[in-house]
């Protein structure tokens, strides 16, 4: 079977890449995964011709290739007054390997995948949508469409899977829509990255936040509480993974609050170089207040052992809640504050929680993502490659 994959994430061409192409964050390895099911998957991504980016990652797998498209200008309401524009430059593509197709897959949100999952729709292609923000609080016009779209249409030949997880079912209008988790670690990285936690360190504890740094993801707070937590750990650092609009502005916040020589901005960084900075921190931060289906980031943290504090948002609680960490009653700089004091101030506590996150991140391999998306395609398609 042929499989497409219609997607927004942004693809750069790359020298050091098999395929030609790469890009960042936990798309690459989730296709690589996804490309053993198929006799052959193609990726159709939007892609400018810069070379190597940092934090970058190859795109490779199975008999995959990649059929660029030319990237869509500007952000937010310029992208979709310029999409009718890009759509003529770049429709013919989107038809000619939904065609050549067997199925389609489209990861959302996104205005390519939405295209792509209409295109199938419209031509009754057999069609797999992976739900990848929020699912239980859409707020945007587009957010309440896909739902409502996953909803009506999910059954058959039509693969609904929403990325988060409660105790109950995703939709109660269809029970045809389904959790799966999401995550970028396969079991050797589960094996290799596990450090358990003796014991909290002293006055310097390490804290450690890793996304999009844009305003809702919470990097702010961390900043703010250093402060306060100073007052019981003097030494206390702070490293800041990732890029994002808000990083500038982080930076002086940092600067504003005398504390230039207590936070690093690491900005992006590669896959492996994240899991080294993981395994350097005592506990990882993140006061989110975004729409989030299943952070990938917040597993990687619990894979290296760290307890995690966060908030009660999607899919967190179910995760915090083995006793891995700390849940926010509210997201703000004292709150935060006083969950690290709670961490790191009684040894066995702290013990236990890194202990509970090696135990929580097992249960979520690569390996286990794509064998259970492959039993649940092959239950609507029937055998997924030629060979059986």
């Amino acid at each position: 079977m042929r499989l497409v994959v219609f997607s927004y994430k942004p693809c750069w061409r790359s020298d050091r890449s098999p395929s030609g192409y790469a890009t960042d964050g936990g798309f690459p390895f989730q296709m690589q995964a996804l490309s053993e099911l198929f006799d052959s998957t193609t990726l159709v991504v939007p892609c400018d011709h810069r070379g190597s980016r940092e934090g970058e990652v190859p795109l490779v797998g199975h008999r995959l290739s990649i059929v660029p498209l030319t990237p869509p200008r500007g952000r937010n309401l310029r992208r979709k007054i310029g999409l009718p524009i890009w759509l003529l430059r770049n429709g013919h593509i989107l038809i000619r390997e939904a065609l050549r197709a067997d199925a389609v897959h489209t990861p959302i949100p996104g205005d390519i995948g939405t295209l792509g999952m209409m295109l199938a729709w419209i031509l009754r292609e057999p069609l797999f949508v992976r739900h990848c923000g929020n699912w239980l609080a859409p707020k945007s016009v587009a957010e309440h469409f896909w739902k409502w779209f996953m909803e009506r249409f999910a059954g058959g030949r039509n693969v609904m899977l929403a990325t988060g997880g409660t105790p109950h079912p995703p939709s109660r209008r269809n029970p045809n829509v389904r959790w799966i988790f999401a995550t970028s670690l396969t079991e050797e990285e589960l094996k290799t990255s596990r450090r358990l936690r003796e014991e909290p360190p002293g006055a310097d504890p390490r804290l450690i936040i890793v996304c999009r740094q844009d305003e809702e993801k919470g990097t702010a707070i961390v900043i703010q509480s250093l402060p306060i937590i100073m007052n019981d750990f003097p030494e206390t650092r702070l490293d800041v993974i990732g890029g994002g609009l808000d990083l500038g502005r982080f930076k002086a916040l940092a600067q504003d609050l005398n504390l230039g020589d207590r936070v690093h901005f690491h900005g992006r960084v590669d896959h492996r170089r994240v899991i080294e900075l993981l395994h350097q921190a005592d506990l990882f931060c993140y006061p989110t207040r975004a729409s989030e289906g299943f952070p990938k980031v917040v597993l990687e943290a619990l894979a290296c052992g760290l307890p995690v504090i966060t908030t009660p948002v999607s899919v967190l609680p179910q995760l915090i809640e083995t006793g891995c960490g700390v849940l926010l009653d509210e997201a703000t700089p004292e709150a935060l504050a006083d969950a690290v004091r709670l961490c790191l101030s009684d040894p066995e506590r702290y013990r236990s929680m890194s202990a509970r996150a090696l135990e929580t991140a097992g249960q979520y391999s690569l390996e286990r993502w794509r064998d259970t998306i492959g039993e649940i395609l092959e239950e609507a398609w029937g055998p997924l490659k030629s060979n059986g």
